[in-house]
């Protein structure tokens, strides 16, 4: 997020335009880069005024078939690269000329849902992949080697670039560029993906740039579409859980509603794990379970077939979720041979088979107690996006919210809200976000299981917040914040760092034969480290090599929340701290021996649009040199 420079505070009646357009925009534009679909909406910054918000939706030119050109409100995450002589160029004509590199939006999706080795789907999913080169051109993943690959980097953002030429073709009075842009990004993103996604924000040109988590936009869009009335439902005291299931993650956040000089304010208490489980995994198991049917009928398809039916089973999935009128949804899986229509296979998904899958298979009834499946892993396996081993969401939510048990005894102003002994932190309000959650029956299912484990504690159920088209808002949210943001008033959730951030620090030992020195973890950055700040570790010294990169291990945690910078850990628990990414110091080596080890200190610093930099200063010097996160992984592309 970025930060005002006006101190958090509940929303004025009213402010001037003067004040909002300070920097000229006229529009709050917010984007929902998201795992299956996309989203632009807007707020008109000079027509709104105190809670009476303007604001709307952009349709998104795309492809729906060839040469035909449909303005949807979502703009589908695939991107279809098509062999040179499939389609010709008027084909591919759009009202601003062609996206290059590809096709983007419907017409990707259905057309790749035929051909899925030409289809680059889940682009977000790899986006977050420590395992990979996310700018290596290595998708579709399995695609043979005749088939062009691009990186998750350059999809993402061939999409924001679709994005961008459809707001400039529908506003040229508000060229894009000089609106104030937030895009959304999960809560769970590690430093790495943030940055990563920061970066296909500046390659599609996007200027004016911040970051916003995505439960975080979830709940805006939920404050802003109550026109005020957000304070009646919630209260001091209320901690809130946002359960966002989108395409291809599930995300947790818990905020706490805190009362300050009379006026209600919001304060993130923690985010979850980054859980790669969501829509993808859903029409996988549809999948399966279709080709069972279709196995005990006698036709049996293929490990190709197989993924172009989980394409069609997502299209199928979300057309029976969003209109309950539908019981029953066709679905085609091509042929492999030459008589491509009349060897196709039809069958057809029906609304009983996706709830049943997706009600008990992905939100089962468990306990609090449960913890997530785990599983030995085989000795070789495809390389791929690293899914959850298990897909019971309900099993995840009850590990996230037991990690949290003590969270809010840490919060000023919420010491004593929870029942004495409880075993997990007990939420007192429910938001959900995500398609996946727009099946009333899932939605039952999840309040259920959770206000049984409060019923078991004592402690009263917790209350629903209706929440508005669960496809848009997290971009209606987004939206909604650059505006207030810009406008340094308005609503404001208290956020900063999702997590405490250390850097491993080797002991100075004696080798001894089998052992490795023990690491100690040195606090870098706090939780909660407001964006705009700066901190330095001058308590610890560094020694980089000059002239060849230096890697230093890294280590993140959501549970310590009370470590200070250059807090120094010698023992944790794997619940305490979890290893992520290595960062990688390149010192230059101009005006030194290379080789040379030059003592530095570290300097943290969380930049206006949210991201996490890190600088080595030399001692007694001058230079800053950045500290980058590694997103280049060692194992090799898919």
């Amino acid at each position: 997020m970025s930060a005002p420079n006006t101190p958090d505070s509940v929303a004025a009646d009213a402010y001037t335009a003067s004040v909002i357009d300070q920097n000229n925009a006229k529009f709050s534009l917010g984007i929902d880069l998201g795992t299956t679909h996309c989203a632009l909406s807007w707020v008109d910054k000079l027509a709104s005024d105190g809670e009476k918000i303007v604001q709307g939706v952009q349709d998104i030119p795309q492809l729906t078939a060839p040469a035909s050109v449909q303005a949807l409100p979502l703009l589908p995450s695939f991107l279809y690269l098509p062999h040179e002589s499939e389609l010709t160029p008027s084909d591919l004509a759009l009202p601003w000329g062609t996206d290059q590199g590809g096709l983007v939006g419907e017409f990707a999706r259905t057309r790749g849902a035929a051909t899925p080795i030409r289809l680059v789907s889940s682009a977000k999913s790899w986006l977050c992949h420590p395992g990979v080169d996310r700018r290596a051109p290595l998708l579709p993943a399995d695609a043979p080697p005749e088939v062009q690959r691009v990186s998750p980097l350059a999809a993402s953002t061939q999409y924001l670039q679709h994005l961008r030429s459809a707001w400039d073709q529908a506003h040229p009075e508000a060229p894009f560029d000089a609106q104030d842009i937030t895009v959304t990004i999960p809560a769970s993103f590690d430093p790495a993906a943030r940055e990563l996604t920061a970066e296909a924000c500046r390659a599609a040109g996007f200027q004016k740039l911040t970051l916003l988590e995505e439960p975080q936009a979830a709940l805006y869009s939920w404050i802003q579409a109550s026109g005020g009335g957000w304070r009646k439902q919630v209260a001091h005291g209320d901690v809130i859980l946002v359960v966002d299931v989108g395409g291809g993650t599930t995300d947790l956040s818990l905020i706490a509603v805190l009362e300050k000089g009379g006026n209600l304010e919001l304060q993130r208490v923690a985010v979850g794990e980054h859980i790669l489980l969501g829509g993808d995994n859903m029409d996988l198991a549809l999948a399966y379970g279709v080709a069972r049917k279709l196995a005990a009928e006698g036709k049996q398809l293929d490990a190709w077939q197989t993924r172009a039916l989980a394409h069609g089973c997502r299209a199928a999935k979300e057309q029976l979720l969003a209109d309950e009128a539908l019981e029953a949804v066709p679905v085609v899986v091509p042929s492999r041979g030459s008589k491509l229509i009349g060897a196709s296979i039809r069958t057809e998904v029906t609304r009983a088979e996706v709830l049943a899958l997706l009600v008990e298979g992905f939100f089962p009834q468990v306990a609090v107690s449960d913890k997530p499946v785990t599983r030995a892993r085989a000795a070789l396996t495809q390389l791929g996006l690293p899914y959850a081993q298990d897909a019971a969401v309900t099993r995840h939510l009850a590990a996230f919210l037991s990690r949290q048990a003590g969270a809010t005894a840490q919060i000023e102003g919420l010491q004593g809200a929870q029942t004495q002994g409880a075993s997990f932190l007990h939420p007192t309000a429910i938001l959900f976000n995500g398609g996946v959650l727009k099946a009333a029956q899932i939605e039952r299912r999840i309040l259920d299981v959770i206000n049984g484990w409060l019923a078991a504690e004592g402690a009263q159920p917790a209350r629903l917040l209706a929440g508005a088209n669960l496809d848009l808002a997290v971009a209606r949210g987004a939206a909604y914040y650059g505006h207030v943001a810009a406008a340094g008033r308005g609503v404001r959730i208290r956020g900063g760092t999702a997590q405490s951030y250390y850097v491993g620090v080797e002991s100075n030992m004696p080798a001894i034969p089998g052992m490795e020195p023990p690491i100690s973890a040195l606090c870098l950055a706090p939780f909660g480290m407001e964006e705009g700040t700066e901190v330095a570790l001058d308590a610890q010294e560094f020694g980089l090599v000059v002239g060849e990169p230096v890697r230093l291990r890294f280590f993140g945690s959501s549970v310590r929340r009370n470590d200070a910078v250059g807090t120094l850990l010698d023992f944790w628990t794997p619940e305490e701290l979890v290893e992520l990414q290595e960062i990688e110091a390149h010192l230059p080596a101009e005006g030194r021996t290379p080789g040379e080890v030059v003592p530095v200190q570290l300097h943290a610093r969380v930049t206006d649009i949210g991201t996490l930099e890190l600088n080595a200063v030399p001692v007694g010097g001058s230079e800053r040199w950045k500290v980058e996160f590694d997103v280049r992984a060692d194992t090799p592309a898919p």
